[in-house]
């Protein structure tokens, strides 16, 4: 069995004093976008694509934060689909649109993504 492992990258992208609370901020690594939500009421961070996978459309950083049967998710504020923070799927029965998710990490009052390295240089969004 042959496994493939992939080389991560942590960027920093701004001190958590930046960031609104209960909201998103896009982020450019390179070419490509991350949309970084902080959730106060979750005291918890998460990252995922910036594109909704409906349309193509940059805007998921500045949809809606909330929470769907104890799963955080984001609305994408032109189409209203609901994406999870957590896995990426959209909630509602479209498999089909998916977003990818990040890991956020927080040290010494930063924030911090890790993303696949050759990702970022091929420019993964579309």
């Amino acid at each position: 069995m042959t496994t493939k492992t992939t080389e991560k990258n942590r960027f920093l992208v701004a001190p958590v004093s930046e960031f609104p609370e209960d909201g998103g901020v896009c982020v450019k690594i390179g070419s490509y976008q991350i949309a970084v939500f902080r959730s106060t009421v979750r005291d918890k961070w998460y990252a995922c694509d910036n594109f909704c996978p409906h349309s193509g459309d940059p805007v998921l950083s500045r949809g809606i934060l909330g929470d769907s049967k104890g799963e955080p998710k984001v609305a994408c504020p032109l189409h209203k689909r609901n994406f999870s923070l957590k896995t990426g799927e959209c909630i509602g029965g479209e498999a089909h649109y998916k977003v990818e998710i990040y890991p956020v990490v927080i040290e010494n009052g930063n924030v911090y993504l890790e993303v696949d390295a050759a990702m970022v240089r091929n420019g993964k969004n579309p």
